[in-house]
Order: structure tokens, then sequence, then C-alpha cells
């Protein structure tokens, strides 16, 4: 684990460094450029402070928004996708504008043919200076709709890939407007469409499962070690889930320590091997600083599960799979529960699950 760039023992230390970096750079104190601050000098995000470094010593706003845009999408949809309709708009006229001088040029190239056709026609009035000049002015103009016509085929092509670039570019964004910036895995957006898909067709109910985790006692992870030691470890749990699991399966960060594993084509017993292989993992796994060697000590979670079929709808499933976990919690941490097993039992008196 990297240590963070200024001291981690508290909050304040960061937001000082933050305020006195921008002052410096002369950065505007606006709050999409603080986060960006925040995020860099915290250390939590190694490529965004990479990102702030190469920065000159004087970074434009539009050097700034470029980054949020990039690694906070989800702050910066509007613009984004504003920008991409006035582009769209702009290719849009360039090419109806292209294809109006086209057809004005094919007019005129089919009046020349006209007028020579009707020179042809009156064989009285030939001559060889009257030919060689029809065949002059054919040449002349076939010649220039041959040039318009590969001058328009090149703009088009080139019209073409800027619009495809656009197509490229929301993409892009769609995928970052769904990705957790810290882990790189689905984030809460991503998992309310995935969640509300399963309810879509009775197939999706039958073969789904839901798999909250929590991250045992992680308030006294941060409070002890400091925020960036705390998202490191998000970090390492987030990999664990992602290398335990099928590539098929949804595994996203729901909360600040929360995790969500959305599990198809599995049965209860097979879905509780899942999480409990998972939870085991993580148990096993050395939480230390690679520069410094101190162990932040074992790390635990805890998990619940609930089968699609036992619930009526996506928030019902999130509340039961989310009363399963609170059961792992009470009953010891570090331990799965089925949600099956405690029905008709009194659960936890509040959701995290919310619709956006």
């Amino acid at each position: 684990m990297q240590p963070a760039a200024v001291p981690t023992d508290r909050n304040s230390d960061i937001a000082s460094a933050v305020v006195a970096t921008m002052r410096q750079l002369g950065v505007l104190g606006l709050p999409r450029n603080y986060e960006i601050f925040y995020e860099a000098l915290s250390g939590s995000n190694h490529e965004l402070s990479l990102a702030v470094v190469s920065l000159s010593n004087r970074p434009t706003q539009e050097d700034l928004d470029h980054i949020g845009r990039t690694f906070f999408p989800q702050h910066h949809g509007p613009a984004i996708v504003e920008h991409a309709r006035e582009m769209v708009a702009k290719e849009l006229e360039d090419i109806a504008a292209l294809l109006r001088s086209e057809r004005t040029h094919i007019e005129k190239y089919g009046r020349i043919l006209d007028e020579t056709s009707s020179g042809l026609s009156n064989r009285s009035l030939l001559s060889q200076d009257l030919l060689q000049k029809i065949a002059g002015a054919m040449s002349t103009a076939t010649s220039s709709t041959l040039d318009h016509n590969r001058q328009v085929a090149s703009t088009l092509s080139e019209k073409t890939a800027e619009l495809e670039s656009v197509k490229s570019k929301l993409e892009e964004y769609k995928r970052l407007a769904d990705t957790d910036p810290l882990t790189q895995i689905w984030n809460r957006r991503a998992f309310d469409k995935e969640i509300t898909r399963i309810y879509n067709s009775n197939r999706g109910i039958l073969f789904n499962a839901l798999i909250l985790a929590d991250i045992d006692r992680f308030k006294d992870i941060n409070d002890r070690y400091g925020h960036p030691v705390g998202d490191r470890i998000i970090q390492i749990v987030a990999e664990i889930f992602q290398t335990s699991i099928r590539a098929d399966m949804f595994v996203a960060r729901t909360g600040g320590e929360e995790f969500a594993l959305i599990v198809e084509g599995a049965s209860e017993d097979a879905t509780y091997q899942i999480a409990e292989r998972i939870r085991v993992l993580i148990e096993q796994t050395p939480f230390t600083s690679s520069q410094t060697g101190m162990n932040y000590g074992t790390v635990t979670v805890s998990m619940g599960i609930c089968m699609a079929s036992e619930a009526d709808s996506p928030e019902d499933l999130y509340t039961k799979a989310d009363r399963a976990l609170y059961r792992s919690k009470v009953n010891g941490r570090n331990r799965v529960t089925r949600h099956s097993t405690m029905a008709g039992r009194a659960g936890k008196g509040w959701l995290l699950y919310k619709k956006d």
C-alpha cells in the first residue's frame, strides 16, 4: 500500500493541504475543483494523482474540467451529453450542406448533358469544330464531377469518423458513469439498473440471487489508520470480489464499505458457497503496507443472502438481503446469513436501497 502524500490522522490536515495547493496554483475555489484536489492529495486514486501532477503551474479550468469528466463522470453527465448533442447537430448540418451541394452539382452536370445532347441531335449543324467543343465541354464537366464526387466521398468519410468518435465518447461516458472510480467495479447507479432488470422476467426471478456484504468495523479502521488506508482496503476487498467470481457475475460497490453481488443460475446452496468462499478469502488476506510493512490487522466482512424468488420487487429483495446481512452483524460478524433461515423474524428497521 502506498502511503498518503499528506498526514492521514485527521481530515482537516488534507483539507488544509487542498486549500493551500489550490491557492498556490491559482485554482478557483469551486466544489468540483476541491473534489479533484482532495482525492489527489489523499492518495486514494493513483491515476487521478498522476493527472493532477501533470498539470501546469497555472492549470486552466478547462484542464480541470477534463480531469473531472474523466474521474467523476457522474457529476458532469449533463455537460458531456450536451456537448455531444452539439457536436452531432453540427456534423449533421455539415453533411446536409454537403448533400445539398452535391445535388446542385449533379443538376448542373445534368443540364450540360441535356445541352450537348441537343447539339448532337441537330446533325445539320454538326461540324468538326462543334464536335470538338462538345467533347471538350463533356470532358471538363465529367472531370469536374468526378473530382467533386471524390471530394464529397472524402468529406463524408471524415464526418462519419467524427460521428463515430462522438459515439465512442458517449459509450465511454456511459461506462465511466456506471463505474466506481475508487475500485473500478460497477457503482450504485449500475447496481440499481441491474437489480431492477431481475424483475423484468419470470426467468430473472427464478434464477437470480443477491448477496450483500459490509466490511466489519470499517469506521474503526478509518479512525485508526486514516481514510487513504481505508480506501486501499476497500480496493483490495473489491479486487477479491472481482477475481473470485465468474466473469458474467455482477459485483458493485453500493456504498462506502458496502458491496453487492448478483448471482445468476445458482441454487441457494451454491450462492451460499460463493459468499462463504469470498468471506474466507478476505479473512485470510494480509492487509499490510507494501512500503512500511505495517500490518493493519485482519479484515472481515459480514454477508446476507436472499433469492430473488423470495422477494416481490427489487426493493424487497434488497431489504431482505440487508436484513440477513444485519443478522450476520448481530450474531458476531464475519459470517454469511441466508434470509430463508430467518423467515418471519423481525429484521432491520431501515433501508439502504432507494431509487435515485
